[in-house]
């Protein structure tokens, strides 16, 4: 196969919510370039893009994949991606090495909520994007109002190049005002016929031209003047303007499409090759270290990976981009997170499922390679001599958090190693082994990423089955008032024995609080608790009564019930503990009697102070369509919520709101069957409050049963 300049490569990203088209329309770019000889289609399960087992159970895409088709002299590398926001991840790390995103719009729905998820994206990396409005041979597509809504959402510089001339059922022809020519389709789709534009046309081409013209030229002022001075643009002058205006991403250029009947992917082809920029025209990359790589074939080798996929007869695929230089088979190249050498003994194209191998990928270019034992996602590999490091994948925080543990005992291993795997190929999925819940946690980006996630455990590991459970809530334990105890350890058996007197004033600590009143300080201690909050040691003992060697066990008894609090057994925080007095033996004294004495009066002090549960309390911000916020606000409201404001953000209603996270564990799918999956949220730790005292009861009875059975069964 032969290898493409730089100048050659165009990379484009297809993007859109679920069902606006974007595998089909893959599929049409590659039976348009002649590489295959009959489409597939969703329905038949036979589509290049949508190959893996489960995504031809569910109709829908769910990981991303890499294509490439050749057109007219061009290499165009296409980056297929799900359309469902649990996998935005996907979409991310497709945008990370795309140099144009193609967004999808249903001509049927409009801009859908997803779409606005993915426009923030691309702002963010300010990739160049082209939009679609797919679907108009549907009988209710409309695509005037698919073009407000897109103005609406994505600004003004939406500018349409081509409108279809009878959308519906019998769409065959698109008006295009930058060539000023009617396409018009065979009924099979394919190669459309030039016509001239119809008389009963002509002044709405006329006018969407000069539209389209003024909004090029008023992005550069050397074509403002060409345009004042002639009234008018060649074909040529509006494409550099256009390339210019979209690599700045000021300007979104709108097409015609179905891509069900293959009417319009070749003429958006034949744009994206004249106009969309190949990856020399992109600014260059800024490596973490502050230089500037540009994509140049003649520079130092360096690759980026964006993915990586785990086939079951070749192991572990990594996808990359080429950023700079040529990279050739057998080529050594290092791992700057990790100063490992990795040998890239083959380098691959991709299409879908198939892998073609090739002995070098140039600048620009993105491919594949297999075996880089060292090397993961977010990587940066280099020639030897060289630092680079290209910036990170940002991935979004997870929204959903579920305790996982294998079905069967024993199986620990199994899905330790498994979930291993899962994170390696989907950095949006986060493990958590928490000492402090006794679980382990999955969180990942909804109940569907959760579904797929469960999918993919079972199938690399023959035989393993997982359960799902609640995870636990880590609530605190504090106290409210100042309480003194005294507690004696002893024990006798025969020859030396065990004995330990220790009184101590345990009370709520606060910042700023004032010593103690009556008691003088000889020591203080300080702990930041690994788990929030403080505890604060004095020791304010008189006269020797203990001996200070005994202290650090005393305090060692303190922080051990600190870890298992006496309520719920769950962590203590903000307390201050003096020992004031207490008796030890000249014999029997040892650290372990006063560690327990110490512990046990802590103990006792502790529940006599007013004990109380805090739990976490989360900033819970909902994004939605204005007329569902009245659903979600009752809906908040029955999981103990406090609505702090209501705000526009966008085309969205902004919810905020202060939840306990106990009641959160199942918003994400209520608010997915709320609002039809248009509504989207994010969560932020804020603090620990105190729990309503009837929770607080239930919570220590059931923790006291909890522990009863323990006994019963030791």
């Amino acid at each position: 196969m032969t290898s493409f300049d730089t100048s050659h490569v165009k990379n484009i990203v297809l993007l859109g919510h679920a069902g606006s088209g974007k595998s089909t329309l893959a599929e049409c770019m590659l039976f348009e370039a002649g590489l295959l000889t009959r489409r597939g289609t969703i329905e038949e399960k036979n589509t290049v893009s949508d190959f893996y087992e489960l995504e031809q159970q569910r109709g829908n895409s769910i990981f991303s994949k890499l294509l490439h088709t050749q057109w007219r002299g061009y290499k165009i590398n296409i980056l297929d991606t799900p359309g469902y926001d649990d996998f935005v991840g996907e979409v991310v790390s497709a945008l990370r090495v795309a140099d144009t995103g193609v967004l999808l719009l249903n001509a049927v729905f409009g801009v859908e909520v997803g779409a606005d998820l993915i426009w923030e994206y691309t702002e963010r990396f300010k990739t160049p994007i082209l939009l679609a409005v797919n679907k108009l041979d549907q009988d209710k597509a409309d695509f005037d109002a698919t073009v407000n809504q897109a103005r609406d959402h994505f600004g003004p510089n939406v500018v349409v190049v081509q409108y279809p001339l009878n959308q519906g059922l019998g769409f065959d022809s698109i008006i295009d005002v930058l060539r000023m020519t009617q396409y018009k389709f065979p009924g099979e789709g394919g190669k459309p016929e030039k016509l001239p534009i119809p008389d009963e046309e002509r002044e709405k081409a006329d006018r969407l031209h000069k539209e389209l013209i003024e909004a090029i030229a008023g992005n550069d002022e050397t074509l403002m003047e060409k345009y004042f001075d002639k009234g008018e643009l060649d074909e040529d002058e509006m494409r550099e303007g256009l390339k210019k205006a979209m690599i700045n991403h000021d300007l979104f250029p709108l097409f015609c499409l179905s891509a069900k009947r293959n009417m319009g992917s070749g003429r958006i082809m034949g744009f994206i090759d004249n106009v969309c920029p190949c990856p020399a025209e992109m600014p260059p990359q800024q490596t973490l270290g502050g230089d500037l790589l540009p994509c140049d074939p003649e520079g130092p080798p360096c690759i980026f990976i964006y993915k990586t996929m785990s086939e079951a007869h070749i192991g572990d695929m990594s996808f990359f981009k080429v950023f700079s230089g040529t990279v050739k088979s057998g080529m050594e190249l290092v791992n700057e997170s990790n100063g490992v050498t990795e040998k890239l003994n083959q380098l691959f194209v991709v299409e879908g499922s198939k892998r073609t191998a090739v002995n070098q990928l140039t600048a620009g270019d993105i491919g594949a390679t297999i075996k880089l034992k060292h090397t993961h996602v977010n990587n940066t590999l280099h020639a030897r001599g060289k630092n680079y490091e290209l910036a990170p994948i940002a991935f979004p925080p997870p929204l959903l958090s579920i305790a996982i543990e294998p079905a069967q005992k024993g199986d620990e291993e199994k899905l330790s190693m498994a979930l291993h795997q899962v994170r390696e190929e989907d950095p949006t999925v986060i493990v958590e082994v928490s000492q402090e819940l006794r679980q382990t946690l999955l969180h990942c980006q909804g109940e569907l990423h959760l579904s797929v996630i469960k999918w993919k455990l079972e199938h690399i590991s023959k035989n393993l089955h997982v359960n799902f459970g609640k995870p636990r809530i880590p609530y605190r334990e504090t106290i409210r008032k100042m309480v003194q105890s005294s507690y004696r350890h002893k024990k006798q058996s025969g020859g030396a024995g065990q004995f330990g007197e220790v009184y101590m004033q345990v009370e709520p600590w606060y910042e700023g609080m004032p010593d103690p009143k009556g008691l003088s300080v000889r020591g203080r201690e300080e702990y930041i608790l690994d788990w929030g909050g403080k505890l604060v040691f004095l020791n304010c003992i008189v006269g020797g009564a203990i001996d200070t060697r005994f202290l650090p066990s005393i305090l060692k008894g303190v922080m051990e019930k600190m870890h298992e609090g006496p309520l719920t057994g769950s962590y203590v925080r903000d307390v201050r503990v003096i020992v004031y007095d207490g008796k030890m033996h000249p014999v029997d004294s040892n650290d372990i009697s006063f560690k327990i004495a110490g512990l046990m009066a802590f103990k006792q002090a502790f529940q006599q102070a007013d004990p109380q549960i805090l739990e976490p309390i989360y900033t819970v911000t909902v994004l939605c369509p204005d007329d569902q916020t009245g659903g979600i606000i009752s809906d908040l409201q029955s999981r103990r919520a406090l609505i702090e404001g209501m705000d526009a953000e966008g085309h969205f209603t902004k919810i905020i709101g202060r939840v306990p996270l106990a009641e959160m564990h199942d918003f994400s799918s209520s608010l997915r069957s709320l609002t039809q999956g248009r509504a989207r949220y994010r969560m932020e730790f804020l603090e620990y409050a105190a729990m309503p005292p009837d929770m607080q009861r239930r919570l220590i009875d059931e923790y006291s049963k909890v522990t009863a059975h323990h006994h019963q069964e030791a």
